[in-house]
């Protein structure tokens, strides 16, 4: 039986989380507007609960749901088991801030009237992303 370790976050939407874990490589997200039961690396329910997941078998074959849990302040705390922390660490979390960022600006720039003019990543793993509008 894993140890869940609970690591606090600022993201707060729900939507740009999903696409920035899609962005990180993981194809199915799920998203609910209550917490619904993680699950151990057996199938085994747990007691943790989250808004945000990916499940087992899309995180790895020996791993335990991924999941992010909503706070009273509105922001996730990410939940990840004691043996997936590895994986998912603190660079991990950056890369995934990243990601939850850049989808954060492509979602302004649509909600804004902005035409991306160029979106590059590189050689660094800096991405460069330029928006235009014209009026």
């Amino acid at each position: 039986m894993s140890h869940f370790t609970r690591v606090r976050t600022t993201l707060r939407d729900a939507g740009l989380l999903a696409k920035a874990l899609a962005a990180v490589g993981f194809s199915s997200v799920e998203t609910h507007d209550e917490p619904q039961t993680l699950y151990g690396y057996q199938g085994d329910a747990r007691p943790e609960r989250a808004e945000v997941i990916v499940r087992r078998r899309h995180v790895g074959r020996l791993s335990n749901d991924l999941g992010f849990r909503r706070r009273p302040d509105g922001t996730f705390e990410a939940v990840i088991s004691g043996y997936d922390r590895s994986r998912f660490d603190q660079a991990w979390l950056a890369g995934l801030n990243r990601a939850y960022g850049h989808a954060a600006a492509l979602r302004y720039a649509e909600d804004n009237g902005y035409e991306i003019d160029s979106d590059e990543v590189g050689e660094n793993g800096e991405r460069r992303l330029v928006l235009r509008r014209y009026t």
